[in-house]
């Protein structure tokens, strides 16, 4: 795979319990022409479980490393403040860049997020355009501009 390529194959993982943030965030990737594949998880549990290969996610080939997540804070099982902390202190995701996404304007919320090593904070627009504003600008730079981490499979055929 060219260096240029790999932004544009960088999978993108959602963690949004709501189903319409899901088809407002599916409409912005669309109406946003971010290429990148979208993979879409509804709580924390089954956020960790996609990460640490586990549950039903057993099978790598069905949860592929994001490069990106895009994490809500307010979900059932476990909340996003909880998966935050547990990517940011696991050694194999601390690397992922984790956007949090959420309806969220509390001080509180926003200061946890940065000590957990959140990379981004974003209030999601309540207005549709302002939300695809918002998700377009975010692609723009996490997947256009800024350089993420590379997936282990990457490092090794690179190596070669």
């Amino acid at each position: 795979m060219k260096k240029g390529n790999m932004k544009e194959q960088v999978p993108v993982l959602l963690v949004e319990d709501d189903e319409d943030d899901i088809c407002l965030t599916q409409r912005a990737f669309d109406r946003g022409r971010i290429m990148n594949r979208l993979y879409i998880v509804r709580d924390g549990e089954e956020a960790m479980e996609y990460l640490q290969h586990t549950g039903r996610y057993e099978n790598a080939d069905d949860a592929p490393r994001p490069g990106i997540i895009l994490l809500d804070l307010n979900m059932p099982r476990m909340n996003g403040h909880e998966v935050l902390r547990r990517i940011k202190s696991d050694k194999n995701l601390q690397n992922i860049p984790v956007i949090v996404l959420t309806t969220s304007e509390s001080q509180r919320d926003v200061l946890e997020a940065y000590e957990h090593r959140a990379n981004t904070y974003i209030t999601k627009p309540v207005e549709f355009d302002k939300f695809l504003d918002a998700v377009i600008t975010m692609g723009k730079y996490w997947l256009c501009i800024a350089t993420v981490p590379a997936s282990e499979e990457v490092l090794v055929t690179e190596a070669r």
